[in-house]
Formats: structure tokens, C-alpha cells, sequence
């Protein structure tokens, strides 16, 4: 039996799907992370037929058990930046390299109800491919990532998001050991880079698959 959350998150993210559509675009619909990986694999790929793949960190990513799946495909070049065997230089080389390939994936931070993807980044890899680069863009959006209006959006980020992220990725920040944003100059700082993207350009370049689980940060 359906539960009264999933239902009241199909309607709403059938009105965002709208406005997302309306912004340029292509939007898909999953009801949960294995859902989104039947998605990706069974209706965007045959339609773009990508040669070569790579993703920015998301933990919704890793949940769909996506990267497993383009690593058993022998016809598919891989692009893994997060190898732990890779040194931080050549790993910064291969995220360069990433914003060539065919299709890059990642999460959003936020995504506003006007249908706006909403990112804040540490290095600027991610967003740099969401915005200019690989051919196609997939972007895999839980429900908990939505939020009414930019304002949210942003507050969402600086007072969760970001602080969660330092803790999980063992920042040396003072958000990492408060909990809260402090604004500050460490080194480690991961509050670097905005992105606000409000349309698609080309319409279509991103797509969006929208999921209805809870994922992720």
C-alpha cells in the first residue's frame, strides 16, 4: 500500500517536473534510487548513446549503484575520478578530463519548486559540469532536495548541507566540529563556488530524474 508521504511527493514533484520542463529540461520520474538507475540505463542511454561517462560526488550517485553498472560495460569509458589508488594530482587531472565526456552525472543541493538547480562546490568540478562540458548532463534529484524558493535553497546548503558534508568527508572546518556555518577562511573551506541554474542550454542538455526517496544530503 501506498504511503501518504510517497503520494504527496508525487504530486509535487509532478508540479515541479512541469516547471522543470517549462526551463529547458528533460525530466524523468523514478520512485526510488534502483527506480533511477532503470531510468538512466534503459531510457536516457539508448536515446543519447554515450561513449564515455564520469561523475561528481553525490551520494545519490553512489546509491543508485550507477558506477557499477558503467564499469561492467566494456563498450564504456569510465572516467573514475575517486579512485583511492590515484594521487590528488592525477586525480585533479581526470576531473579535467571529465568535463569532456558524454554524459556526466551528480546530485543537486537544492532544486527549487520554479525549477532551478541550485550547487555550491569546494573545487568547482561538479558544477563546472552542470554548467559547460560534457555533451550531457544527468542529474539524479531526490525529493529532500526540494525547497519552495533560492533563498531556502541557499539556506538549505550553508546551514545543512555544507556543514553535513565537511563532517562526512572529515574537513578540518569549524562548521565540521559546530554544526553550523561560521563563514570561514579554512583552508578546507568546501564553500567555494556558486551555481544557480535557472535553464538548460542547450534545451535538454540537462536532465533531471527525479526520485521519490529520501537520498543523500
Amino acid at each position: 500500500m501506498k504511503k501518504s508521504i510517497d503520494t504527496f511527493w508525487e504530486l509535487n514533484l509532478g508540479a515541479l517536473e512541469k516547471q522543470l520542463v517549462k526551463n529547458g529540461f528533460d525530466v524523468y520520474q523514478a520512485e526510488s534510487a534502483d527506480a533511477a538507475k532503470r531510468v538512466v540505463l534503459e531510457e536516457i542511454f539508448p536515446q543519447i548513446q554515450p561513449k564515455s561517462v564520469s561523475w561528481g560526488g553525490s551520494a545519490t550517485f553512489a546509491s543508485t549503484g550507477l558506477h557499477r553498472a558503467f564499469r561492467a560495460d566494456e563498450n564504456l569509458e569510465v572516467l573514475n575520478v575517486w579512485k583511492s589508488s590515484l594521487s590528488s594530482e592525477e586525480s585533479a587531472e581526470m576531473q579535467r578530463q571529465a568535463l569532456l565526456v558524454d554524459c556526466f552525472f551528480c546530485g543537486t543541493n537544492a532544486i527549487t519548486e520554479d525549477g532551478c538547480l541550485v550547487n555550491l562546490d569546494m573545487v568547482g568540478n561538479r558544477v563546472g559540469g552542470i554548467t559547460f562540458g560534457p555533451r550531457n548532463v544527468v542529474i539524479l534529484a531526490s525529493r529532500n532536495k526540494v525547497v519552495p524558493d533560492l533563498q531556502r535553497a541557499m539556506d538549505r546548503i550553508k546551514e545543512y548541507v555544507a556543514p553535513m558534508n565537511a563532517m562526512r568527508l572529515g574537513m578540518k572546518t569549524p562548521c565540521a566540529k559546530t554544526g553550523r556555518c561560521m563563514d570561514c577562511d579554512s583552508p578546507d573551506r568546501i564553500c567555494n563556488v556558486w551555481t544557480i541554474s535557472e535553464k538548460s542550454y542547450p534545451k535538454g542538455r540537462i536532465k533531471v530524474v527525479l526520485i521519490n526517496e529520501d537520498l543523500g544530503l
